[in-house]
């Protein structure tokens, strides 16, 4: 035989996987010369018999093969009218007789979703997923008289992921690869290079057909794992089922369930000690471990219902009117069921009582966006079984409805600001707010005023770990670490866009929980924020590896290649001063890279970290990706540290504080760190300068956000000759500023973000003056209730006074003079600092100001300008400023670690 013969091949088996093989062998040119097929369901044809009989390919249609196990001799006559040189059987559900078996000259192969001979019998599938396997697979066997006993000829196998169902396994491998795997063994047949390998005894197990209602009880009395495979191994179909409040109920939908033990309402489930629970995850299961599954949907005596509204009144949407245009869309919804089912549809057919099946659904998901353009989920499908109902969401969901449960919470409701806002106070892990551990509260503070806003939860160290084995729990086994990297931006884009929905209300939350100023919160704390996550929402798709030519290790050739990938659970720990802006900027390129997520937001500030939690709810980011741990930094914040788990930590705020988190990174798991620390960035201004810009722009290097701003100019250097005057004009300009309500838009100046801040100040002022610093202007509380510092200048600052090496983060201007022309000398003091995040440099010389920008050590220099930060800007500093970097594209480094792999050919 060359290997360019083509055979004669019969097709014995159904389905559209049988129709898909038959499609290909054809292909491939050989002749399919007869299709044996079960008969019709009602008028429902066969998916393999109606594409045959298409092309004029004989088709036969047998009830049974043989009768009392002798074969039936009118089956055999047909099947041998034929004369197939091959029988070949993908998906073959009936007994075929073994004359029929070994009638061909090449005999038969078969097709068996298992990696033989593990899983023998006819719910193979099920079973690979029920007894918990690691690997799943198809064999393609040479056909004998025992039950999947005959030679293998071909196998492939795949990863069986922990919440894979039959569904998604047959979709993703066993279906798409089965039928290219016939074509091919076929292929071997026709070339003489197909094998037979005889099945192994060892490891073989023979498992009974899941067509008895006794098999597919669930035994609660077994540990979670063990109840989360049987589920999922039944998930379309029969589904397992229990007794529960004394009814018969199917499971469907079946999670592996951290952390601790729901509240919600018990329900008594037949044969357990211990009851379930209804509540926001579904129905939870307690196993005989302890641990937990939960369940999203449940058949009660045959009716579908989302299991975390069970028992609840049933809610009613109203009847919708149809349009014109909707009745034809259902018109055409109608001609789509009963092509699909065969049967004529009234509006009280239902899709699975008339015999629909997983791939059925598949289609019709598929014809429904073709024809309306609304993407609907499998379990839409379940929930809306009947035709009327089904059609009644499609026209929901088209006039833009949501079919997802409402978000609920217990939510703080205020009117302030001239709008009614809403934001969450509780523990956000898994996309659930929760209480404390311990029931621990921190009162957050208006500093506008100093009084009470809410009180918020206070995490443990046990609710971080909770938090970051939920972030594990995403990037490992979730839908997250599985997702495509563009569905990832999609997510993100969304996030950004609902951001720009509630800017206002993010502004407003983030006025009074801080302090700052409403039109500044709207467009940098929140305005830049959205900015960022669009950014990098952006970049997702964009991360690429390289290849690298190395040397070849001859005769052979080698190729290496670089991945970049995410680093898994990432913990961040952020600032007070700008709350949002500061989670944003980290977190945006942490989620683009792939990563998860928990956030310690600072102490005094939360509250936007938790509106911004809700939000990501609401755009569809799945439970666990990310996490929100309100709390103190000694003991939340090191708890993330500390955590084994957590590979990666960024932190923005002091130099002392970040050794300590430097420390602990080594010490816990030698975690990556990025460090974005205490600053005390020089601004230095030459006589030449543009006179008006550099005033303005030096007011704002001190006096932006309050002074509240880590890239704050901490000194300015002032040419001797202009010194005088630039003093003047700066004391001119402080006196323009509007101090008062930072809701109100004509303020300028608002309050310090909170008392423990406000009182160090004054005292950095009083050192400043009796070290011998000449106080300008300001340096006190301003009376009026609220925690208002005066916008202070200390003058005539020498290099070895305190103020000249420390920071302040306020709004105090610390000023010295240098020699005229002096350029070495005023760069040399610049430098004499262990801070390195920023500094500026105003002149109309570029030659000196490239020199001098040149020159200054820190991370950023802004030349004639100051404060100018982008989203696409690398931003991050030198020495004791810390390391790593926000923004820009070099951010996305510190969240991905690069592989490298090296082939030889």
């Amino acid at each position: 035989m060359t290997s360019c013969e083509k055979l004669r091949v019969a097709i014995i088996g159904q389905s559209s996987f049988a129709g898909e093989v038959y499609k290909l062998l054809r292909k491939d040119g050989h002749t399919v010369v007869g299709v044996f097929t079960v008969p019709d369901q009602g008028a429902r044809e066969d998916p393999v018999a109606t594409t045959a009989a298409a092309d004029g390919v004989p088709v036969f249609k047998f009830k049974s093969w043989r009768k009392k196990g002798v074969a039936l001799p009118e089956v055999l006559e047909q099947y041998k009218s034929v004369n197939a040189e091959l029988n070949v059987l993908p998906f073959c559900s009936q007994f075929i007789p073994m004359e029929v078996i070994n009638a061909p000259r090449h005999q038969s192969i078969c097709y068996h979703p298992s990696l033989l001979p593990r899983h023998r019998g006819a719910s193979s599938i099920n079973w690979t997923l029920m007894c918990g396997d690691k690997k799943a697979g198809f064999s393609i066997f040479w056909a004998d008289d025992g039950l999947d006993t005959g030679p293998i000829l071909l196998q492939k196998e795949c990863s069986v992921d922990p919440d894979e169902t039959v569904d998604t396994l047959y979709n993703k491998f066993m279906y798409p690869e089965g039928i290219k795997s016939m074509a091919e063994a076929v292929n071997m047949v026709s070339a003489g290079t197909a094998p037979r390998v005889p099945q192994t005894e060892e490891g073989a197990t023979y498992d009974p057909f899941l067509n008895k209602k006794e098999l597919v009880r669930l035994d609660t009395e077994r540990p979670a794992e063990d109840i989360h495979n049987f589920i999922r191994g039944l998930d379309s179909s029969p589904g397992a089922w229990i007794m529960m409040d004394g009814k018969e109920t199917k499971l469907y939908g079946s999670k592996r369930f951290s952390g601790p033990k729901p509240t919600g309402t018990e329900v008594a489930i037949e044969g357990c000690d211990r009851p379930g629970v209804i509540c926001s995850h579904g129905l939870v299961i307690t196993g005989s471990d302890g641990k937990m599954v939960s369940v999203a949907r449940l058949s009660v005596e045959g009716k579908f219902v989302q299991a975390a509204k069970y028992g609840q009144a049933e809610e009613t949407r109203e009847r919708l009117e149809l349009t014109a245009e909707e009745t034809a869309v259902a018109d055409d919804l109608r001609k789509t069921w009963a092509d699909i089912l065969k049967i004529d549809v009234s509006d009280e057919t239902d899709f699975f009582v008339a015999g629909a099946g997983s791939m059925d659904v598949v289609r019709l998901l598929e014809e429904v966006k073709m024809k309306s353009g609304v993407e609907l989920q499998n379990e839409d499908v379940f929930m809306a079984s009947k035709f009327d109902d089904f059609v009644q969401t499609v026209v929901f969901v088209s006039r833009g409805g949501s079919l997802k449960p409402e978000f609920t919470y217990d939510a703080i409701k205020m009117h302030v600001n001239n709008m009614d806002i809403s934001f969450p106070h509780q523990i956000f892990i898994n996309n659930e707010f929760t209480e404390s551990s311990t029931g621990r509260q921190i009162t957050s503070i208006n500093p506008a005023d100093e009084s009470p806003i809410c009180d918020v939860a206070r995490s443990s160290p046990s609710d971080v770990d909770r938090a970051v084995r939920a972030a594990h729990e995403a990037f490992t086994e979730g839908e997250w670490g599985k997702m495509n990297a563009r569905d990832r931006g999609a997510l993100m884009f969304k996030l950004a866009d609902l951001m720009d929905q509630n800017k206002e209300e993010l502004a407003t939350i983030e006025s009074i929980d801080s302090g700052a100023v409403y039109t500044l919160a709207l467009k940098t704390h929140v305005g830049m924020s959205i900015d960022t996550w669009r950014y990098f929402a952006g970049w997702c798709d964009k991360i690429q590896g390289k290849t690298i030519p190395i040397n070849n290790a001859r005769p052979n050739r080698n190729l290496t290649i670089t991945k970049r990938e995410p680093i898994g659970v990432c913990g961040l720990v952020t600032p007070w001063n700008y709350p949002l802006m500061m989670l944003s900027w980290k977190m945006a390129a942490c989620l683009a890279a792939g990563n998860t997520v928990v956030i310690k937001p600072a102490q005094v500030s939360p509250l936007t970290a938790l509106k911004f939690a809700e939000l990501a709810v609401r755009a569809g980011f799945p439970p666990g990706v990310i996490n929100v741990v309100p709390g103190s930094g000694g003991e939340c914040g090191q708890a993330i540290a500390d955590h084994p788990l957590v590979r990666k930590l960024g932190f923005t705020g002091s130099t002392e504080i970040g050794k300590v988190i430097m420390k602990s990174c080594a010490e816990s798991n030698l975690k990556k760190a990025s460090l974005e620390l205490g600053g005390k960035s020089p601004l230095v201004i030459f006589a030449d300068c543009d006179m008006d810009k550099a005033v303005r722009m030096g007011m704002s290097s001190v006096f932006f956000n309050k002074g509240e701003n880590c890239i704050a100019a901490g000194r300015l250097f002032i040419e001797e000759s202009i010194y005088d005057e630039y003093l003047r004009r700066i004391v001119e300009e402080i006196g323009k500023m509007t101090i008062g309500d930072p809701l109100d838009r004509s303020t300028q100046h608002g309050p310090q973000n909170h008392l423990a801040h406000l009182e160090k100040l004054l005292e950095y002022v009083d050192i400043g003056v009796k070290e011998g610093a000449r106080l300008v202007v300001g340096g006190k509380r301003v009376d009026r209730p609220g925690l208002y510092m005066e916008p202070t200048v200390l003058a005539d600052v020498e290099d070895h006074m305190f103020i000249a090496k420390e920071e302040s983060f306020g709004p105090i201007m610390v000023v010295s003079k240098f020699a005229e022309g002096d350029v070495e000398g005023v760069v040399r003091r610049a430098n004499d600092t262990e801070y390195g995040l920023a500094s500026g440099v105003f002149t109309r010389d570029v030659n000196r100001a490239l020199y001098v920008s040149d020159r200054l050590d820190a991370g950023t220099c802004f030349v004639n300008t100051y404060n100018k930060t982008d989203v696409a800007a690398p931003f991050g500093g030198f020495k004791q400023s810390g390391f790593g970097k926000d923004l820009g594209e070099e951010a996305l480094n510190e969240y991905l670690k690069t592989k490298t792999i090296t082939f030889e050919y």
